[in-house]
Parts: structure tokens; sequence; C-alpha cells
């Protein structure tokens, strides 16, 4: 397209580096002369459908920088779903507008949108170049080693299990944190990395590729508590049972649906709440706590790793190049390579759209409650530098006098 016009939206839910990748698309796109405008569509692709757009091109690259540097989605999001009739329309706009490349940053729904009207262009016979850009903290993508937003989630996860378990330590009972991840067991799993002496927490692990047996989680708990006087516990959202029911909709009688219509477990206490409730009542153990880390884990600022920093930033600026220099529309993908070091590739739309990646079996303990040495060595690097240390007393007994005290 002579115009040179290019078009970026943001979709799904936020991470603390979504930004990175927004700001990797703007800059490298106006080092391009053929490069005419650079276009942002608020909202995702509801601000597309409505011609929301806000001229990219003007801004300052010293507050790109700082944009770059601040989490969530700098041009808002959104999570609608769009269907073929959906697509059309953002096709119709994007060809009203001439722009010559589609920029759409998100995770695998959004690279089913990218895929549809990539299809519609070349139905109509219109020069348009579509890229996927990843992202989503689930690390659910098709054909990544990783996905950026899952770094910094994850060092989050890891951070917050470490100091439940110093406080957990200190006033024993058991304490259970729910993490996100409807499909996929990576996030929670990260709570591992918050471990450094053997009898830390997070004691059980329960992820989505595993099924949920209550009692047999009430079996591992009490085991647990009973050899060292408290439990930490990691529980993904999605654990399910053997028929795929989620554990939350077994438990609680009502709980409300989404868009999508799937049972809302972000957001919602509900399952923490009940798991409590569960050992409360069936092991009599009076000390007993739950969070769910819910939307904290997204967009955390002051907890973001550098490594997602860098390759979130990589990811939107590879985009470009694929874009103007490729003959073909795609999917960035982040390919490890090395002890650690990464590679970038474009894959086909189709490999990407629509599907979930879940944890490698190799991660997974045979236990099912725990992960193994491989997955420690696959996200360590990712969590990126200066993650806190915890340590502790080395107190040498004095003894006893009176012989008083448990």
């Amino acid at each position: 397209m002579s115009s040179g016009k290019i078009l970026v939206a943001q979709g799904g839910g936020p991470t603390a580096v979504i930004n990175q990748s927004l700001v990797g698309v703007v800059l490298e796109a106006r080092r391009h002369h053929g490069v005419t405008r650079v276009y942002g569509a608020r909202h995702g692709v509801r601000g597309i459908v409505d011609e929301d757009f806000v001229d990219l091109t003007q801004e300052t690259s010293h507050n790109l920088e700082l944009v770059a540097n601040t989490p969530a989605s700098a041009l808002g999001s959104t999570r609608d779903k769009p269907d073929l009739q959906y697509c059309q329309q953002i096709f119709e706009v994007l060809r009203a507008h001439e722009i010559a490349h589609f920029f759409y940053i998100g995770g695998n729904d959004s690279a089913d949108t990218v895929r549809i009207v990539a299809d519609e262009a070349r139905a109509a016979r219109y020069p348009l170049r579509s890229i996927h850009i990843p992202k989503t903290i689930d690390n659910d993508l098709v054909g990544n080693d990783h996905t950026p937003g899952f770094p910094s989630a994850a060092r989050f996860v890891a951070q917050a299990f470490a100091g439940a378990n110093l406080d957990n330590a200190a006033l024993p009972g058991v304490y259970v944190g729910v993490v996100m991840g409807r499909h996929a067991g990576f996030l929670t799993a990260a709570s591992a990395l918050g471990k450094k002496f053997d009898d830390d927490g997070p004691h059980l692990i329960y992820v989505p590729e595993r099924a949920f047996a209550l009692e047999r989680f009430l079996a591992d708990v009490k085991a647990t508590y009973d050899r060292l006087g408290r439990c930490v516990i990691a529980v993904s959202e999605g654990i399910h049972d053997g028929s795929g029911t989620p554990i939350a909709a077994r438990l609680a009688k009502d709980l409300e649906h989404d868009a999508h219509g799937n049972v809302q477990l972000s957001g919602s206490g509900a399952l923490a709440d009940l798991l409590c409730e569960e050992i409360r009542t069936k092991l009599k153990i009076k000390r007993v706590r739950g969070d769910t880390f819910g939307y904290l884990q997204r967009s955390f600022v002051g907890c973001v790793s550098d490594v997602d920093q860098r390759e979130a930033r990589e990811v939107g600026e590879k985009a470009v190049q694929y874009a103007l220099w490729g003959d073909r529309d795609g999917s960035v993908a982040i390919e490890r390579t090395g002890f650690y070091s990464v590679d970038y590739k474009l894959q086909p739309l189709e490999m990407v759209a629509g599907k979930t990646r879940t944890m490698d079996d190799a991660f997974i303990a045979a236990s099912g409650t725990d992960v193994t040495d491989a997955f420690r060595l696959y996200l360590r690097p990712l969590l990126g530098s200066g993650m806190p240390d915890a340590f502790r007393l080395r107190p040498a007994p004095v003894p006893k006098v009176l012989g008083r005290g448990r």
C-alpha cells in the first residue's frame, strides 16, 4: 500500500510488559521511511469497529519509553471475541482507513481474530499484512517457549508465596493461595520458585493438568500438616475433577459466568473460601487462611522481570520487521536457544489461533502435587535479575532451667 499506515491494538488481559510490545511496534515502525502513520486502536478490536483511533506518530519517544515501563494496557483492552461478522467489520474499517499493516497484541483468541481478518483481506485482494504479537500471563500459546507477560506474573507469584511461607512459618497453620490459570498451570507452578529450604512452602501445588480429587487433597494436607505442623498450598483457579467440572462449580451452589459462558473463576474468592472450609470442617484444623491473587498478578508495579521487558519489546520490533520485510502474515513466537537466550520466528496464524498449550508432563512431579527440577530450570532464567532472598536464624538452643513449655 502506498499509504504506509500501521494500526496496532491490545487485547485480552493486561500484563506488566504489554506496553513494551506496543512501544516496540511504534518506535520500530517510525524508523522506516515508508511508514506514514502509526495508529493505535483504543480498547482493542472494539476500538477498531468504532474507529476510535489515536495517532501514535505524534507521541514523543521519551513519553513512549515511560509508557513502555508502565504495566497494563496503555491503549485499553477488550474481552470481545470476534466472530466472522465482527472480523468483517474490522476489515471494512482497516480498508476504509487504508491500513497496510495490522498488529494485534494478545493471546490465542487474538491470534484467531488476526487469522480471520487476514483471510478476509486475501479474499478481497486487499494488500494487508496482519501480524499477531504474543501476550498472556497464562503462558499457554502454542509454538512459544514462553509468552511475554508470563515471566513477570510468575515473578510476582514466586515472591508472593515466598512471603506467604514466611508468614505461615511464623504463625503455623494452613494457607491456601489461588492463582490464575483456567487450563494451564504454569503460573501456579511458578510458586515453587519461592522455595529456598526443604521445608519451605508451597508444600502442595495443584494444577489443571491433573484431575483434582477432594478426598486426596484433604489427605495430602493432613499428611503435610502432621509432618510439619503447617501447610502452604498453591492452587490453580481452573482445577477440575475427572469429568472436567471445575472444583469451584462443584463446591459452590451459585457462581457467575463470563461473556463466553465459562464459570467466573478470576476475581472471585470462592475457591479459596470453599477449600479452606473443607479443611477446617473435615480436618478440624483451626488456623486456616486463604487468598485469591486475582488481578494482582497481571500488572503489579515494581515486580517486573527485566528479561520479560526486553523480550516483550523485541517481539514488537520483530513483528514490524516481519511485516515490512516479509511476505506473509503470522504470529511472532519466542524460541529458546542455548542455556538461556532466545530467537524469534514467525509461525502460521493457524498454529496458534484458538489453541491452548498446557504444562509438559516432564514439568509435573509424579505425585501430581509438585513440579520437577526441569520446570525450575525452565522458569528461573525468565524471572530476571534481583530476585529477593529469605534467610533464617541459626539459633543455638539455651538449656531449660524450669523445664516448662511445650
